[in-house]
């Protein structure tokens, strides 16, 4: 997929001077639910008011949405609020019926980009609409399967495109529903600048009280809006309770955000980040340096391992390590979760010199 500028210009058109944003409830669940929370956000930063018609559940019994008459309370709701409408479509039949009920943003769920042969579909189904089309990441941490979903759109000429960050699942304990994985989606603008990116705070979190948080950090990264689950009575929402905030909560994190400039031309500015990232620089190189030294001892007890004939992974000693980095990591105000994956790569990195070693 060429880095095309096109993508971007669906997101200028709407000429916001805030960051865009996308707002509703999880599941259209009544008419009136639908209806009450469209107007309590109409006159508001919000630009599309969402609400989910098919919700896919991982297991079964669980609501599944209410679908079809769900896009009539939506169609509604425009008529009298003026917002744009958008809802998450998982196959061809639900395009189908979003492009009859004029759904003006469509969205692809993270298990459904999983899967490159639902995405052909969608992408056949949805060929050369003129609706905004949105790409949430899968649900595993895999950038070329999310960029690859993205390419099957434009490759059915779409073009006003955008994806949605809503992290990765994960089988590790961590304060996140689904942990961010913030660096995949650094790449990601890395690669295509001009590929508009959203954050999903609602799914990052799985907790209301940290919605401000993730949003904010997203905003720092330069994103270009957000997709907040947003319920008039959220503690007894039909699904997704706990992550959905609630109209005037919404509105209060939109006077919270801080919006910060992409750079700073002045000298001053200027000055200072060459003195810091020069800094940077070295601090970088000496790391790799210590780790470079770190390795060649790896080597060397990969060594006296094969000499005794002992096997390479020894918990008790791993987990030895583990827990005193994480305590001297506090001390130095790093987290524990960066700790742990520093450490996790370092000691993978060990692994791998002395298993070398041993089979030398």
């Amino acid at each position: 997929m060429e880095n095309k500028k096109e993508m971007r210009t669906w997101l200028n058109d709407f000429n916001l001077t805030h960051p865009f944003v996308i707002a509703g409830p999880c599941s259209a669940e009544t008419e009136e639910q639908v209806l009450k929370i469209a107007h309590e956000l109409k006159d508001s930063d919000v630009s599309v008011f969402r609400a989910g018609i098919w919700k896919p559940r991982t297991r079964p019994g669980g609501f599944e949405g209410v679908g079809e008459i769900g896009l009539k309370w939506l169609k509604k709701a425009k008529e009298e609020t003026g917002l744009l409408m958008g809802t998450e479509v998982a196959n061809a039949a639900h395009v189908k019926l979003a492009l009859e009920y004029d759904i003006d943003v469509l969205w692809v769920g993270a298990r459904t980009t999983v899967n490159p042969f639902a995405m052909q579909e969608l992408a056949d189904a949805l060929q050369g609409t003129k609706k905004i089309v949105l790409v949430k990441n899968p649900v595993n941490p895999d950038l070329s399967l999310w960029l690859g979903g993205v390419e099957r759109l434009y490759n059915a000429g779409i073009e006003k495109l955008g994806v949605i960050h809503r992290g990765f699942s994960t089988y590790e304990k961590t304060k996140y529903r689904n942990i961010p994985e913030w660096q995949i989606a650094i790449e990601l603008q890395n690669r295509f600048p001009d590929l508009p990116l959203l954050i999903d705070p609602s799914h990052i979190t799985g907790d209301r009280d940290m919605i401000l948080e993730v949003t904010q950090e997203a905003l720092d990264l330069n994103y270009d809006g957000m997709i907040i689950e947003t319920h008039y009575d959220p503690d007894n929402a039909w699904s997704d309770a706990a992550q959905q905030v609630t109209p005037t909560a919404l509105k209060q994190i939109f006077v919270d955000l801080k919006v910060r400039k992409v750079n700073d031309a002045s000298d001053e500015f200027t000055q200072k980040m060459a003195k810091l990232r020069a800094n940077i620089d070295v601090l970088d190189a000496n790391l790799l340096e210590l780790l470079g030294k770190r390795m060649k001892v790896a080597d060397e007890i990969g060594q006296v391992k094969k000499d005794a004939n002992v096997a390479v992974l020894q918990n008790k000693r791993w987990n030895e390590i583990l827990g005193k980095m994480i305590l001297e990591g506090e001390k130095k105000g790093l987290t524990e979760e960066f700790v742990l994956k520093m450490f996790k790569a370092i000691h993978q990195e060990s692994i791998g010199h002395q298993d070398k070693v041993l089979n030398a």
